[in-house]
C-alpha cells in the first residue's frame, strides 16, 4: 500500500512538473490572443451599448439598449441580414458538395503519383492570398477583356459585345458570380477534410459491400455518406458562419453601394464605422453584435435539426 501511495505521489509531482514546464511556452500566445481577440472583443460589447463617435466633440455616454432598439427598426439592418442568408444559403450546398465528390473521384485514382499530382492541384486556390484571388477573379469576370467573355462572344457565339454578361457588375449576377469564386478558392481546404474521414473508413467494409453486389451509387449513400457526416457537420458550421459573415469579397466587388445584393449587415457595419458621417461605431458595434448573435442562433438551428434528423 505504502509503494502505491508512493508511486502515485511521483507521478503527481511528474505531472506538475510537465504542466509547470508548459506555463511558460502559453503565457506569449495568451498575451497575443488577449491583446489581438480577447480585447477587441470586450471593446466592442462595451462600444454596443453607448453612443460613442469619433468623429465628435460630445462625451460619450452610456445608451443601454437604445442601439439595439434603433438596429432592430433599421431597414438596412434588415435587409443586410437578408442579404447574408441568401449568399449562405446559396453558397452552402455547393462548398459541402462539390469537395464532396473531388474527395471520392480522388480515392478512385489507381495511380499513386497522379493522385498526389491532383490533391496538389486541388491545394493550389487555399495557398494563394485573397487580395490575388480577388484581383484575378476580376479579371476572369471583366466584361471587356475577361477569359469568361471572350470565350462566349468570340469562341461559341453565345452572345454579343453588347449583350455579354456583366458577371461583377450586374447585381442579378454579382452573388452567384462570388459564390463560384468562393467554392474554387475552398475546394481544396474542404476536400482535404473529407479525404481524411474517407480513409478512417475500413475498407473491409466497403469490399464486403461490394462483393455483396451493391452498386456504387448504394455505397456511397449507405456507407460513405454515414462515415462522412461528422465532417460534414463540422464543415456546415465553420462554413455558415464564414459565409454570413462574408465583408473583403462584398466590399471589393460592390463596395457601398447600397442598391446592390452585396451590401450585407457586415458592410452596412463597417459603413457606419469608418465611412458615413461620424464614424458611430457605438451603433456599429450593436449592429455587429445582431449579426454575430444571429449566425450564433443559426449554428444552434443547424445542431438541432441534425440531433432530430440522427434520431
Amino acid at each position: 500500500m505504502e509503494d502505491a501511495l508512493k508511486r502515485l505521489s511521483r507521478l503527481r509531482t511528474r505531472r506538475s512538473g510537465r504542466r509547470s514546464g508548459v506555463i511558460p511556452f502559453l503565457v506569449p500566445a495568451l498575451v497575443l490572443f488577449g491583446i489581438w481577440q480577447l480585447y477587441p472583443m470586450l471593446r466592442v460589447v462595451f462600444l454596443a451599448f453607448t453612443d460613442y463617435v469619433v468623429i465628435g466633440s460630445a462625451p460619450t455616454s452610456f445608451v443601454g439598449f437604445g442601439n439595439f432598439i434603433e438596429a432592430f427598426g433599421d431597414p438596412l439592418v434588415r435587409s443586410g441580414l437578408t442579404r447574408a442568408l441568401v449568399f449562405t444559403l446559396i453558397f452552402l450546398p455547393g462548398a459541402i458538395i462539390l469537395p464532396l465528390l473531388a474527395a471520392v473521384a480522388l480515392t478512385r485514382v489507381s495511380s499513386t503519383r497522379l493522385a498526389a499530382f491532383y490533391r496538389v492541384v486541388l491545394l493550389v486556390p487555399a495557398l494563394l492570398p485573397g487580395p490575388l484571388i480577388f484581383i484575378m477573379w476580376r479579371w476572369l469576370y471583366s466584361p471587356a477583356i475577361g477569359p469568361i467573355n471572350y470565350l462566349l462572344v468570340d469562341v461559341f457565339g453565345w452572345f454579343t459585345i453588347h449583350t455579354v454578361p456583366n458577371w461583377a457588375g450586374d447585381p442579378v449576377l454579382m452573388l452567384p458570380s462570388i459564390v463560384v469564386m468562393e467554392w474554387w478558392w475552398g475546394i481544396g481546404y474542404h476536400t482535404i477534410f473529407f479525404l481524411a474521414g474517407l480513409a478512417a473508413i475500413p475498407m473491409s467494409t466497403l469490399e464486403s459491400a461490394r462483393v455483396d453486389g451493391a452498386h456504387e451509387g448504394r455505397v456511397f449513400w449507405h456507407i460513405l455518406l454515414p462515415g462522412l457526416r461528422p465532417i460534414i457537420a463540422v464543415l456546415v458550421i465553420l462554413r455558415l458562419g464564414s459565409a454570413f459573415a462574408v465583408i473583403e469579397e462584398f466590399l471589393i466587388y460592390g463596395g457601398v453601394n447600397r442598391a446592390l445584393p452585396t451590401y450585407t449587415w457586415t458592410v452596412y457595419m463597417w459603413d457606419t464605422a469608418f465611412k458615413v458621417g461620424r464614424w458611430e461605431q457605438g451603433y456599429a458595434s450593436a449592429v455587429g453584435l445582431i449579426g454575430t448573435l444571429t449566425v450564433l442562433a443559426l449554428i444552434v438551428l443547424m445542431l438541432r435539426v441534425g440531433r432530430l434528423t440522427r434520431s
